[in-house]
């Protein structure tokens, strides 16, 4: 079953179709860089997506700190990430790449905060 999918790797934005051979291998056509067959092989296979999000904060300049993980994270990861970090607190000062939390669900991936936060005065 021949299925689609747009490439999002470079701004070309090949639109990719993805069949499977009789030995169940992925075979990617109508792209125009080596990219997309790699992209498409890992979205099928393994997708993983970088989290944003923000935590609330105590006692700084802003009421919510903007974080995210520092690497990609599997995709069917998010939501139970996202649960976590709504109860998340921090405090200020912050600095921009502080570990807000290590190691999250034990994917050896770290969730940063990605700007400085002062302390309210």
């Amino acid at each position: 079953m021949e299925q689609e999918m747009i490439c999002i790797v470079c701004p070309q934005g090949c639109r990719l179709k993805i069949d499977r051979d009789e030995n169940n291998e992925i075979i990617v056509s109508n792209h125009n860089c080596a990219r997309g067959p790699i992209y498409a092989k890992k979205e099928l296979t393994d997708p993983k997506r970088t989290l944003t999000t923000t935590v609330k904060v105590n006692n700084g300049l802003h009421r919510r700190l903007p974080v995210k993980s520092k690497d990609e994270i599997p995709k069917d990861s998010n939501f139970a990430i996202m649960e976590i970090l709504q109860d998340v607190e921090v405090s200020a000062p912050i600095l921009e790449g502080d570990v807000i939390i290590s190691n999250v669900l034990d994917l050896g991936i770290d969730i940063i905060a990605t700007r400085a936060l002062d302390k309210r005065s």
